[in-house]
Order: structure tokens, then C-alpha cells, then sequence
């Protein structure tokens, strides 16, 4: 009886021991939880870094397209593009890289992932739609023509029986396609992979008009001083310009948005356009 009572002390001292063992292991590797303030804090940081989803996005552009992304003297890339798309990286806490692309390849690059944006004069039409998700429009433009000053084409009907040119996959094809009444008049219709070699062939002679974004005209004529040019009145319609992201990100493309406004609301929208355009174009 004795040795009975003695082992039923033994083994009830043995679950005391085990569960007094656990209670003290439990209390010796369970972190304490976190103050409601530690848990604001560390919810909002993990928020904000899911809510860009990049810590460098990959911009793809023509580096031709001046005056909103081209290459100067030095071969370093430049224009009014490169910089709005500096500084909203700054902004969104992101490095931003570019990288030149062929323009009639823009939205393939970018579903292959091969670069996360589309950002240089890039023209928001409902067919571009159907592929990307736009920003918020940033700046306005129009489709004109030009022409050599001696030309006698004064409107859109003297396009009838002339060669026309323009950039191959562009907004400028978009207009002028949505414009079968006049596309249907010209004398040969030519495309080019940039508006430059678009240029250059209306400057050798074989082109009579070229069609193309008004900010890129209206540059290409001051960086020509001395040869004329003419513009006609009429054109192929206005436009706005906006940045192309992945349908799926969402949150990068509201976070460029809010970057976008306060540029504009804090002058350094302002001081970019000046400097590229000699006055605040930023919409």
C-alpha cells in the first residue's frame, strides 16, 4: 500500500514537472504581441511596399522621338519624357531604367515583360486600350502635317495624289487610317520604323508631307533653323498622351498617377516643360 501511495506521488509529481516545464517553455519562446501602434506601423509598411510592386521598373521607348525621349551629342538619353519619368520615380520610391525599343513593337515588349512601361509620347486611343492600362493623361497633342515651305499643299485635299509618310504602328497611322476619305486620296502611302527616317526621306525629295505628334514637329523645326517648313492648319486630330503599364498593375499605375498631380502641384512639372517646350504644357 505504502509502495502504491508513493508511485501515484511519483507520477502525479512527474505531470506537474511536465506541464510546469511547458507552461515555462511557452512563456520563454512566444514573442509578446505587438502594441496596437507596432502593428499600424508594420501593416503600413508592408502596404506600401505591395502597393508599387517594383523597387525598378524598365521604360521602353524610341530613343528618336524628340523631344520627348531621344539620344544628344554625348549619346546619353534625354528629353522631356526622361525627366517627368525621373522625377515621378523619385517620388514613388522606384529606379527607373530605360530602354529603347522598336516603337511598332511597344505593347509586345511589354506583355513579354521585357519593360514594365511604355512611356514617350505614347498616344491614348481605345484600340491601345484593349492592351494596356493607361495612366492619367499628362499632356495634349495633335497630329499635324508638314511639308517643305515651297510645297503647294495648303490643306489636307491638296494631300490627293502626293506622298505621304509617317512612323509605322503610331498614333500618326491610327489618324490617318481613321481617315479613309483622305488616306484613299494619296498618291503612294509610306511608313517608317521613326518619324527621323520619315524626315529625312520628305528632306531628300521623295516624301511631300509627313504626318506626325505636333510636339515632335514643332521641335524638329527649331532644331532647323534657316531650312522652311510649313504646317498645314488642318490636321488630323488632338489627342492625349499617357503611360502604359500591365493590365494587372493596378497599384503602379495609381501610384504614377499621384506622383503626376504632385508634380504638377509642386512646380517641377513646370520647370521640365519650360526648359523643352519654352512654356508649362503639363496637363
Amino acid at each position: 500500500m505504502k509502495n502504491r501511495v508513493l508511485a501515484l506521488g511519483l507520477a502525479a509529481a512527474m505531470v506537474f514537472g511536465t506541464l510546469t516545464g511547458c507552461a515555462l517553455k511557452t512563456a520563454e519562446t512566444t514573442p509578446e504581441a505587438p502594441t496596437a501602434e507596432e502593428k499600424t506601423e508594420g501593416e503600413a509598411e508592408a502596404k506600401t511596399e505591395g502597393d508599387i510592386g517594383y523597387d525598378k521598373v524598365v521604360i521602353g521607348l524610341d530613343d528618336t522621338f524628340a523631344p520627348m525621349g531621344f539620344r544628344d551629342e554625348n549619346n546619353e538619353l534625354v528629353g522631356f519624357d526622361v525627366e517627368l519619368a525621373k522625377a515621378v520615380g523619385e517620388i514613388i520610391g522606384v529606379e527607373v531604367e530605360f530602354q529603347p525599343i522598336e516603337w511598332a513593337m511597344k505593347e509586345t515588349e511589354l506583355t513579354n515583360k521585357n519593360i514594365d512601361l511604355i512611356w514617350n509620347g505614347y498616344t491614348i486611343t481605345d484600340a491601345r486600350k484593349e492592351k494596356v492600362l493607361f495612366t492619367q493623361p499628362y499632356l495634349k497633342n495633335r497630329q499635324i502635317v508638314l511639308v517643305p515651305g515651297d510645297s503647294d499643299i495648303e490643306t489636307l485635299a491638296d494631300l490627293k495624289g502626293k506622298t505621304v509618310a509617317t512612323q509605322a504602328q503610331s498614333s500618326s497611322e491610327e489618324a490617318i487610317t481613321a481617315n479613309p476619305e483622305i488616306k484613299n486620296t494619296f498618291g503612294e502611302y509610306v511608313t517608317f520604323g521613326t518619324y527621323e527616317e520619315c524626315l529625312l526621306d520628305m528632306e531628300a525629295g521623295r516624301a511631300d508631307a509627313v504626318v506626325a505628334d505636333e510636339v515632335l514637329i514643332r521641335y524638329y523645326i527649331s532644331q532647323h533653323e534657316g531650312t522652311e517648313y510649313k504646317v498645314l492648319d488642318e490636321n488630323f486630330g488632338e489627342e492625349e498622351y499617357g503611360i502604359g503599364a500591365r493590365k494587372e498593375d493596378t497599384a503602379l499605375v495609381e501610384a504614377i498617377n499621384g506622383a503626376l498631380t504632385e508634380i504638377k502641384n509642386n512646380g517641377t512639372g513646370k520647370e521640365i516643360s519650360e526648359k523643352w517646350f519654352a512654356e508649362d504644357i503639363l496637363q
